[in-house]
Protein backbone atom coordinates (compact mmCIF):
# COMPACT_ATOMS: atom_id res chain seq x y z
CA UNK A 1 0.00 0.00 0.00
CA UNK A 2 1.25 3.80 -0.63
CA UNK A 3 2.20 5.89 2.54
CA UNK A 4 -0.36 8.35 2.39
CA UNK A 5 1.76 10.80 4.82
CA UNK A 6 5.10 10.35 2.84
CA UNK A 7 3.66 11.10 -0.76
CA UNK A 8 2.07 13.73 0.39
CA UNK A 9 5.17 15.19 1.26
CA UNK A 10 6.91 14.31 -2.13
CA UNK A 11 4.24 15.69 -3.75
CA UNK A 12 5.07 19.20 -2.47
CA UNK A 13 8.50 18.93 -4.30
CA UNK A 14 9.29 20.23 -8.19
CA UNK A 15 9.49 16.53 -10.27
CA UNK A 16 12.46 16.58 -11.98
CA UNK A 17 12.57 15.63 -15.38
CA UNK A 18 14.76 13.83 -17.59
CA UNK A 19 17.85 15.69 -18.51
CA UNK A 20 17.55 18.16 -15.33
CA UNK A 21 20.87 18.90 -13.84
CA UNK A 22 20.70 17.20 -10.40
CA UNK A 23 22.61 20.00 -8.69
CA UNK A 24 20.57 22.38 -10.16
CA UNK A 25 17.57 20.90 -9.49
CA UNK A 26 18.12 19.96 -5.54
CA UNK A 27 19.45 24.08 -5.48
CA UNK A 28 15.87 25.09 -6.58
CA UNK A 29 14.03 22.62 -4.09
CA UNK A 30 16.44 22.97 -1.08
CA UNK A 31 14.13 24.57 0.88
CA UNK A 32 11.04 21.80 -0.31
CA UNK A 33 13.78 19.03 0.26
CA UNK A 34 14.25 20.51 3.97
CA UNK A 35 10.77 20.25 4.99
CA UNK A 36 10.28 16.85 3.29
CA UNK A 37 13.27 15.74 4.96
CA UNK A 38 12.02 17.67 8.45
CA UNK A 39 8.41 15.55 7.98
CA UNK A 40 9.96 11.96 6.94
CA UNK A 41 12.46 12.36 10.13
CA UNK A 42 9.28 13.07 12.13
CA UNK A 43 7.07 10.04 10.90
CA UNK A 44 9.00 7.39 9.31
CA UNK A 45 12.06 5.11 10.57
CA UNK A 46 15.02 3.94 8.38
CA UNK A 47 13.75 0.62 8.20
CA UNK A 48 10.41 1.41 7.36
CA UNK A 49 11.65 3.81 4.17
CA UNK A 50 13.34 0.96 3.14
CA UNK A 51 10.26 -1.39 3.42
CA UNK A 52 8.63 0.87 1.11
CA UNK A 53 11.38 0.72 -1.43
CA UNK A 54 9.17 -2.56 -2.92
CA UNK A 55 5.64 -0.33 -2.68
CA UNK A 56 4.12 -1.43 -5.90
CA UNK A 57 3.07 2.46 -5.84
CA UNK A 58 5.07 4.37 -7.80
CA UNK A 59 5.33 7.88 -6.16
CA UNK A 60 6.10 5.93 -2.59
CA UNK A 61 9.03 4.19 -3.85
CA UNK A 62 10.40 7.31 -5.45
CA UNK A 63 9.70 9.49 -1.50
CA UNK A 64 11.45 6.36 -0.38
CA UNK A 65 14.43 6.46 -2.30
CA UNK A 66 14.66 10.36 -1.96
CA UNK A 67 14.08 10.06 1.94
CA UNK A 68 16.80 7.87 2.59
CA UNK A 69 18.86 9.97 0.42
CA UNK A 70 18.45 12.85 3.25
CA UNK A 71 18.02 10.64 6.30
CA UNK A 72 19.33 7.12 6.11
CA UNK A 73 22.78 5.36 6.76
CA UNK A 74 24.64 2.33 5.75
CA UNK A 75 22.10 -0.19 7.12
CA UNK A 76 20.05 1.13 4.19
CA UNK A 77 22.91 0.03 1.56
CA UNK A 78 21.67 -3.13 -0.08
CA UNK A 79 17.96 -2.19 0.11
CA UNK A 80 18.72 0.75 -1.66
CA UNK A 81 20.90 -0.84 -4.17
CA UNK A 82 18.60 -2.91 -5.08
CA UNK A 83 16.30 0.11 -6.17
CA UNK A 84 19.15 0.81 -8.49
CA UNK A 85 17.05 -1.94 -10.52
CA UNK A 86 13.60 -0.58 -10.17
CA UNK A 87 11.34 0.04 -13.71
CA UNK A 88 11.04 3.90 -12.95
CA UNK A 89 13.69 6.13 -13.82
CA UNK A 90 13.19 8.38 -11.08
CA UNK A 91 13.55 5.52 -8.70
CA UNK A 92 16.66 4.38 -9.98
CA UNK A 93 18.37 8.17 -10.21
CA UNK A 94 17.00 8.96 -6.44
CA UNK A 95 18.62 5.94 -5.48
CA UNK A 96 21.85 6.45 -7.25
CA UNK A 97 22.07 9.69 -5.40
CA UNK A 98 20.96 8.19 -2.36
CA UNK A 99 23.63 5.50 -2.49
CA UNK A 100 26.37 8.17 -2.31
CA UNK A 101 25.28 9.81 0.31
CA UNK A 102 25.08 6.93 2.50
CA UNK A 103 28.62 5.95 1.50
CA UNK A 104 29.72 9.30 2.73
CA UNK A 105 28.36 7.99 6.15
CA UNK A 106 30.26 5.35 7.11
CA UNK A 107 32.27 6.78 9.93
CA UNK A 108 31.30 9.04 13.17
CA UNK A 109 29.55 11.87 12.60
CA UNK A 110 33.11 14.20 12.76
CA UNK A 111 35.27 11.58 10.64
CA UNK A 112 32.06 11.68 7.73
CA UNK A 113 32.46 15.61 8.03
CA UNK A 114 36.43 15.08 7.69
CA UNK A 115 36.02 13.21 4.59
CA UNK A 116 33.95 15.56 2.54
CA UNK A 117 36.40 18.63 3.85
CA UNK A 118 38.74 16.17 2.86
CA UNK A 119 37.28 15.91 -0.59
CA UNK A 120 37.30 19.79 -1.24
CA UNK A 121 40.58 20.61 0.41
CA UNK A 122 41.94 22.32 -2.68
CA UNK A 123 45.87 20.81 -1.63
CA UNK A 124 46.64 17.05 -2.63
CA UNK A 125 48.75 16.66 0.17
CA UNK A 126 46.68 17.80 3.38
CA UNK A 127 44.11 15.99 1.41
CA UNK A 128 45.97 12.59 1.16
CA UNK A 129 47.24 13.05 4.75
CA UNK A 130 43.67 13.16 6.06
CA UNK A 131 42.63 10.08 3.39
CA UNK A 132 45.61 7.96 5.08
CA UNK A 133 44.61 9.00 8.80
CA UNK A 134 40.93 8.15 8.37
CA UNK A 135 41.77 5.03 7.26
CA UNK A 136 43.94 4.39 10.00
CA UNK A 137 41.28 5.34 12.72
CA UNK A 138 38.11 3.50 10.83
CA UNK A 139 40.14 1.19 8.06
CA UNK A 140 36.45 -0.37 7.12
CA UNK A 141 35.36 3.13 5.99
CA UNK A 142 34.53 2.04 2.56
CA UNK A 143 34.89 5.62 0.64
CA UNK A 144 37.83 6.78 2.42
CA UNK A 145 39.41 4.19 -0.19
CA UNK A 146 37.14 5.16 -3.01
CA UNK A 147 38.01 9.10 -2.56
CA UNK A 148 42.20 8.04 -2.13
CA UNK A 149 41.71 5.87 -5.36
CA UNK A 150 40.13 9.12 -7.18
CA UNK A 151 43.40 10.83 -5.95
CA UNK A 152 45.39 8.36 -7.03
CA UNK A 153 43.99 8.40 -10.48
CA UNK A 154 44.12 11.52 -11.09
CA UNK A 155 48.25 12.01 -10.60
CA UNK A 156 48.53 8.47 -12.76
CA UNK A 157 49.10 6.38 -10.15
CA UNK A 158 46.48 3.38 -11.79
CA UNK A 159 48.27 0.34 -9.84
CA UNK A 160 47.66 1.70 -6.68
CA UNK A 161 44.07 3.09 -7.46
CA UNK A 162 43.56 -0.53 -8.36
CA UNK A 163 44.02 -1.51 -5.10
CA UNK A 164 42.11 1.16 -3.29
CA UNK A 165 38.63 0.29 -5.75
CA UNK A 166 39.18 -3.50 -4.70
CA UNK A 167 39.53 -2.64 -1.23
CA UNK A 168 36.19 -0.68 -1.78
CA UNK A 169 34.19 -3.43 -3.68
CA UNK A 170 35.87 -5.82 -0.64
CA UNK A 171 34.27 -3.32 1.80
CA UNK A 172 31.28 -2.48 -0.10
CA UNK A 173 29.65 -4.80 -3.19
CA UNK A 174 27.19 -2.31 -4.00
CA UNK A 175 29.55 0.20 -5.18
CA UNK A 176 29.24 0.57 -8.51
CA UNK A 177 31.61 3.94 -8.25
CA UNK A 178 34.63 1.96 -7.02
CA UNK A 179 34.00 -0.70 -10.11
CA UNK A 180 33.68 1.80 -12.83
CA UNK A 181 36.50 3.71 -11.34
CA UNK A 182 39.15 0.36 -11.70
CA UNK A 183 37.74 -0.18 -15.23
CA UNK A 184 39.34 3.44 -15.88
CA UNK A 185 42.63 2.74 -14.17
CA UNK A 186 43.13 -0.96 -15.69
CA UNK A 187 41.98 0.44 -19.33
CA UNK A 188 45.05 2.86 -18.34
CA UNK A 189 47.34 0.02 -17.58
CA UNK A 190 46.66 -1.79 -20.61
CA UNK A 191 44.72 -4.55 -18.67
CA UNK A 192 41.73 -4.40 -21.35
CA UNK A 193 40.30 -7.94 -20.33
CA UNK A 194 40.21 -6.91 -16.79
CA UNK A 195 38.73 -3.53 -17.20
CA UNK A 196 35.94 -4.85 -19.02
CA UNK A 197 35.36 -7.20 -16.14
CA UNK A 198 35.26 -4.66 -13.80
CA UNK A 199 33.22 -2.40 -16.16
CA UNK A 200 30.65 -5.19 -16.73
CA UNK A 201 30.41 -5.38 -12.40
CA UNK A 202 29.59 -1.36 -12.54
CA UNK A 203 26.75 -1.70 -15.16
CA UNK A 204 25.61 -5.65 -13.17
CA UNK A 205 25.32 -3.05 -10.21
CA UNK A 206 23.68 -0.27 -11.50
CA UNK A 207 22.29 -0.67 -15.13
CA UNK A 208 21.67 2.82 -15.52
CA UNK A 209 25.60 3.55 -16.60
CA UNK A 210 24.42 3.14 -19.80
CA UNK A 211 27.18 4.57 -21.50
CA UNK A 212 29.52 1.84 -20.11
CA UNK A 213 27.97 -0.27 -22.84
CA UNK A 214 30.19 1.51 -25.76
CA UNK A 215 33.12 1.89 -23.56
CA UNK A 216 32.93 -1.99 -23.15
CA UNK A 217 32.31 -2.51 -27.10
CA UNK A 218 35.05 -0.04 -27.40
CA UNK A 219 37.64 -1.94 -25.13
CA UNK A 220 36.11 -5.44 -27.34
CA UNK A 221 37.05 -4.15 -30.61
CA UNK A 222 40.85 -3.45 -29.30
CA UNK A 223 40.91 -7.55 -28.45
CA UNK A 224 39.98 -8.21 -32.12
CA UNK A 225 42.60 -6.32 -33.73
CA UNK A 226 45.31 -8.49 -35.01
CA UNK A 227 48.82 -7.72 -33.32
Amino acid sequence: MPAPRLTALYDRLPEPRPGDDEESWAAGAREALRVFRDGVRRWYTEGTLQRLLVCPDVRTRRAAALALGLVGGLDSNAAVAAALHDRDYLVQRFAADALWELWFRGGTPDQNHRLREAVRCPDPARARAEFDELIRQKPDFAEVYNQRAIWFFKRGEYARAVEDCETVLRLNPYHFGAAAGMGQCLAKLGKTRAAIRAFRVALEINPALEHLNETIRTLERTLDRPE
